[in-house]
């Protein structure tokens, strides 16, 4: 009888990278399942229990942060690895708060991604910056905060935040500034 894989789910909307990190984690022996969207994952989840999971934040235009809830109900032992291209001191907090071992910042390898799973706890130790960050990042990562309360609901955070829901959606669609 063989030796049991470990079970991974990947979860991100960039389809070249999730079959890079597929083959990737497939070639250092994990059992791997991708899925490109919310509700594919949704059905994995629901489907087979994983041991680890690397879900990106954004799904389109859905969060993975609810995800990281499914997989810890359906396996309390789980480790899941929050990955975004927009990073935000308030989604981390929140991907750590649900159950995230780790909240990394693309572009990362698999081997980033190993040693985040192999932490007992994520590293929630924020270095002072060298430079204080810009008026635009402050504003940027405030919203995210805001949209975080409302739940993801832009409408509500727009009105929070006192402006047109467009210019909201405008403003958060944009890549966020360096500093």
């Amino acid at each position: 009888m063989g030796e049991k894989k470990t079970k991974l789910l990947i979860v991100d909307d960039d389809d070249v990278y999730c079959s890079v990190l597929k083959d990737a984690f497939k070639q250092r022996g994990f059992e791997v399942q991708t899925a490109q969207d919310g509700e594919s994952a949704q059905a994995l989840i629901q489907h087979e229990a994983v041991d680890l999971a690397v879900i990106d934040l954004r799904l389109g235009q859905t969060t993975g942060l609810t995800l990281i809830k499914q997989v810890k109900e359906r396996n309390a032992s789980a480790k899941v690895v929050m990955l975004t291209g927009y990073a935000s001191i308030a989604t981390a907090v929140e991907a750590v708060k649900l159950g995230a071992t780790q909240y990394l910042t693309k572009p990362v390898n698999v081997d980033e991604i190993i040693h985040a799973f192999e932490m007992d706890a994520a590293d929630l130790t924020l270095q002072p910056a060298e430079q204080p960050m810009s008026v635009k990042r402050l504003e940027w990562e405030y919203m995210q905060k805001v949209l975080l309360a409302c739940d993801g609901n832009i409408s509500q955070a727009a009105r929070q935040l006192g402006m047109h829901r467009r210019t909201l959606q405008r403003k958060l669609f944009k890549h966020p500034v360096k500093k």
